[in-house]
This record gives structure tokens, C-alpha cells and sequence, in this order.
């Protein structure tokens, strides 16, 4: 299975993915308010680096465990990959799934994790993910008063639709109520201000060299150091030192925050790293930038079909997102179409939750918007007769309720017979590191010689063998907030 992951990633290099992204694409944003003051205090019980999803998180839970927290994040503004994510959140036996009649269980979410990701995660660490998510699903909803959204998302690779969506299915959703939480709390948040070291006395992490405005500031901490600086995605030469087909041809869609500074940190006092090969791409991007395009959700609500410059489809739309981007890089110009219609458009509540995404991706041409099929494919120069063909057959397909083609996932749904419809180009970009800091199920980092580094926790994308070779969508926000939590509580003991 290695090999056939080596072939995927290999496949993405044929892609004509040219650069990396700016500052200005990939920046978060979130409408809370940052700390950008250097605190004169700098002795705290824990200190938590990176103030994404998984650091507030874990920041709340260590404060609420009764800890004095600080949190040190080195961008302007907070959110990290959380803020500019979707920020779906998979967790079985949800409220809609009950509502809704969908049957699901803890174990089946747990396979799909494990088959998901080739069988290559850690299977206690999955354990503890598919166990805790619905309760991390709940505490965001009644404790950190995260807004839901009354519909779901059906993600490649997993069996039922289970991924909840945040109010505006914007991850600045969860990042900035996590911020308002944090404030109630008290927890001082310091933005501008970049770890550069973990401190050791007597074998025990116990404290972080920072550097500030105002010049490098050493913070104590009594307890525990948390690392939750996400992956390494926006790092380049990182990428190639570990999977040489991940260069700079391919774009990201991560922040330019995503280097992995707390991997190489916790490197420098001995931690161990596990997956780091893994890299995963988004198979809808944008071919220019990299960023990933939101209007494609209308395919994750089983709205949509993908195909090619031929007009035909080549892959099931809700397959695994490594296995649709390869599936891409084999197609004429390894660009992939979306074709949806206006029924697609509203059910995926596009317009409301994405709309100035839509606006520049119809300004920019990338987006069309027609009358006709015929009209659609012209745009993208598409063979006409042959999408036109396409659509009738995927649309008889619906009528009897079974994809004959690439037994399509969920429910099928007929496309209009009248138009306006839509075709959006994409390719795949850089999107998650699967790879990072060994941790046990406590969020404990462990050292080379398989040992607890005392004083050291993580959690989030800077931790590895949670996905194996491939994370299903909507799950790095359970992995985000289940082991935040986890990691947040045990630091402050």
C-alpha cells in the first residue's frame, strides 16, 4: 500500500502546479480580536503554542482545568488552517444523523478512519478520535456555543453522511468562538510572537524562547508546553527533505503559518516523528493559487460530477481525496470540471456561505454560468455532445437509484432538465501533512527511544499516525478538538 501512495504522490508531479501561495491568499482571518502586547508576566502553568483550533482549544481546557495558561502564536492574526477551512466536523450518531433517521456507530467511523487511511494509523490513537468526537462535537455546540448549521456534508471515504457544518461552513466559525471563550476565561493570547525553543530542566520541558516586537522573551511554565502549530504544508524544502515528489511545482492551500516549526522544535530535544511521506493534496483547487475552492462543496453534497476535457466522468465524485486527485493529474491537462446546476447551487448553500468566492471565480473566468449544457462546455472548450451525453446517462442513473458507472456514494440526485447549469476547473493542491509528533493517547510526546518526554503534550496537524496515508474530510477538525481537549486537560494536571 506504501507504493501505491509512493504512485499517488509521483502522479501529482505531472500536474503543471507552478508556485507556492502568497501571504495574501492564505493568510487566516478571524473577527475576534488578537493580543498583539508582550505580557511582562512569564511564568504560567502551561504554555500553549499555536492559537489555531487546536491550541484555543486546548488552552480553554487546561484554563478550565483549573491551570494559569498562556497561549503564543506567531502570526498577526489567529485561526491557523482551522480559520480558513470549511470546518466540517465528522461525528457519528450526531443530532441531524438522529433526526434524520442515518444510522451510524463509534466502530463504523473507526473503520473508515482505519480503511481511510490505509490501515496505517495507529489504532489506538483512532480509537480514542472515533470515541470522543460526538462529545467534542457537543462541547462546541453548548459550552463554546459554536452555531451548527441544519444540514450535512457527505466527505470521500466515509460510509454515512456525518460531517456537521459550522454557521457559514467557515472554520472562522469555530476559531472565533473558541477566541470569545478564551477571553471569558481570562487566557492571554499574544499573537506576533514566534516559539523558537522548548526549555529542559532535570529531563522536563519547562518552558518556550519566544521571539517578540520587543525581542526574544523566555516563558516558564510550571506544568506542561502544548505544540499545536499545525503541519507543514506551506514549507516547501520541508516537504521535499520528506517526499521529493511534494516540490514547489505543487501549490498549497494551507497558511503561510503551516512550516512546522513545532515538529523541528520538539525535534531539537529529542521528539520522534512518524508518517512524515504523507502528504496529502485537495483534489479542488484553484489552478492559479492553490486556494481551496468552496463551490465545490456542491459536489460533497452529492450535487455535482466531475469530468474532463472529454466531457465524461472519471472517477466517483465522493471517493478519497488522494484518489481523486491522481485521478486528475491523468486527465487532459490534469485539470478536473464540476458540473452542478442551479438546484446543486442552492442545496450546498453556496451563495450565502461563499458567495465572494463565486463572484471572483465567474470574474476570473473559472466559473461559468449558461443557459444550456452546450453553452457551459463551450467555455471550457469541453466536448459538448459528449457532457451533454454524460448528464442524460447520470440522470437515468439517478431515476433508478444506482451509479453503474462508479457506484456514486448517498443519495442520487437527477440534474435539472432546464438550465442555468455550471462548470468550475480545479486541480489538486497541497492540503494536510499526515505526518508528525508521536504521540500516546494521552497527547503525551514521545522521544526516539519510545519514552514520554515529560512536560511535552501536542495536538492537531503537528502530531502523526491519527490518518494514516490519507485523512477523510471533515476529520482534522474531531482530531483537533478531541485531542486538544485531551491534551489541555492532562497538561494542567
Amino acid at each position: 500500500m506504501k507504493k501505491l501512495i509512493k504512485f499517488i504522490l509521483a502522479g501529482l508531479v505531472s500536474c503543471s502546479l507552478t508556485a507556492c501561495s502568497t501571504p495574501s491568499q492564505n493568510t487566516p482571518s478571524t473577527s475576534a480580536p488578537s493580543t498583539t502586547a508582550t505580557s511582562t508576566e512569564t511564568d504560567y502553568d502551561v504554555i500553549v503554542i499555536g492559537a489555531g483550533g487546536a491550541g484555543l482549544t486546548a488552552a480553554i481546557s487546561a484554563k478550565e482545568a483549573g491551570a494559569n495558561v498562556i497561549v503564543l502564536e506567531k502570526m498577526g492574526v489567529i485561526g491557523g488552517n482551522t480559520a480558513i477551512s470549511g470546518g466540517e466536523m465528522a461525528a457519528p450518531n450526531n443530532w441531524l444523523q438522529q433526526e434524520q433517521g442515518i444510522e451510524d456507530s463509534v466502530e463504523q467511523f473507526k473503520e473508515d478512519i482505519m480503511v481511510g487511511g490505509d490501515n496505517e494509523a495507529n489504532e489506538a490513537l483512532v480509537s480514542v478520535l472515533a470515541e470522543n468526537a460526538l462529545d467534542g462535537a457537543m462541547w462546541l455546540k453548548d459550552e463554546i456555543n459554536v452555531p451548527f448549521e441544519d444540514y450535512m456534508l457527505f466527505f470521500g471515504g466515509h460510509s454515512v453522511m456525518r460531517s456537521l457544518v459550522p454557521e457559514n461552513a467557515s472554520g472562522s466559525t469555530i476559531t472565533s468562538s473558541l477566541k470569545t471563550k478564551a477571553d471569558e476565561l481570562g487566557i492571554q493570547v499574544l499573537t506576533q510572537t514566534e516559539a523558537t525553543q522548548l526549555l529542559m530542566e532535570d529531563g522536563k520541558v519547562n518552558g518556550v524562547v519566544a521571539n517578540t516586537k520587543d525581542g526574544e522573551i523566555t516563558y516558564h511554565a510550571n506544568k506542561a508546553v502544548i505544540i499545536a502549530t499545525g503541519g507543514f504544508g506551506s514549507n516547501v524544502e520541508m516537504r521535499k527533505q520528506y517526499n521529493p515528489d511534494m516540490d514547489e511545482k505543487i501549490l498549497s492551500t494551507c497558511t503561510v503559518g503551516s512550516t512546522g516549526d513545532g515538529i523541528t522544535m520538539a525535534q531539537a530535544i529529542g521528539a520522534d516523528v512518524t508518517d512524515m511521506e504523507y502528504i496529502q493534496t485537495y483534489p479542488t483547487c484553484d489552478i492559479d493559487s492553490g486556494l481551496l475552492l468552496y463551490v465545490g462543496d456542491v459536489r460533497l453534497a452529492g450535487r455535482a460530477i466531475l469530468v474532463n476535457k472529454e466531457g465524461k466522468r472519471f472517477v466517483e465524485e465522493l471517493e478519497r481525496r488522494d484518489v481523486i486527485s491522481l485521478a486528475v493529474t491523468e486527465q487532459t491537462d490534469q485539470v478536473s470540471y464540476l458540473f452542478f446546476d442551479e438546484n446543486g447551487l442552492a442545496a450546498a448553500d453556496i451563495m450565502d456561505a461563499h458567495g465572494h468566492e463565486y463572484d471572483k471565480l465567474i470574474e476570473e473566468g473559472k466559473l461559468v454560468k449558461a443557459d444550456t449544457i452546450e453553452e457551459a462546455a463551450e467555455h471550457f472548450e469541453i466536448d459538448a455532445a459528449a457532457l451533454k451525453e454524460t448528464v442524460e446517462t447520470f440522470n437515468q442513473y439517478a431515476k433508478d437509484g444506482n451509479d453503474l458507472d462508479f457506484n456514486l456514494r448517498g443519495t442520487l440526485t437527477p440534474f435539472a432538465d432546464e438550465g442555468p447549469y455550471y462548470i468550475m476547473v480545479s486541480k489538486p493542491a497541497v492540503h494536510h501533512t499526515m505526518g508528525g509528533l508521536v504521540i500516546n493517547t494521552d497527547a503525551q510526546v514521545i522521544d526516539t527511544a519510545g519514552n514520554v518526554i515529560p512536560g511535552l503534550y501536542a495536538a492537531g496537524e503537528v502530531t502523526g499516525d491519527i490518518h494514516g496515508t490519507n485523512r477523510l474530510g471533515s476529520d482534522a477538525i474531531a482530531d483537533i478538538i478531541v485531542f486538544g481537549r485531551i491534551a489541555g486537560q492532562n497538561a494542567a494536571k
